[in-house]
């Protein structure tokens, strides 16, 4: 956490959660017109548990797990049902760099 720099720090802020929350924005008159909306977000075991190297994209896809819970009561009045899937890591650029260190610390 300490190696982040601020724009690095908002950048996946915003990639991961701010994203997301302005999708739903525009989304929402589309998905309550339909008359059974549903929505299904990407979070990740990181958002549940805390992982080595991981605490802001913890705390994006944590973040994402609150927003999932806090939908799906405010939006059930439009019949619109919210939902996340969290799966373990996907072997990407970020994720190798975080199996890197944990076998060299």
């Amino acid at each position: 956490m300490t190696d982040f720099t601020s724009t690095e720090y908002s950048t996946l802020i915003d990639t991961n959660l701010g994203s997301v929350f302005h999708i739903c924005q525009l989304a929402y008159p589309l998905l309550k017109a339909s008359g059974m909306g549903s929505v299904v977000f990407i979070s990740s075991v990181s958002g549940f548990v805390s992982l080595k190297l991981m605490s802001v994209q913890g705390a994006t896809k944590g973040a994402i797990n609150q927003l999932t819970r806090n939908l799906a009561c405010e939006w059930a009045k439009d019949n619109i049902r919210s939902n996340a899937v969290a799966p373990w890591y996907i072997r990407t650029s970020m994720v190798e760099q975080v199996i890197f260190f944990r076998f060299i610390l």
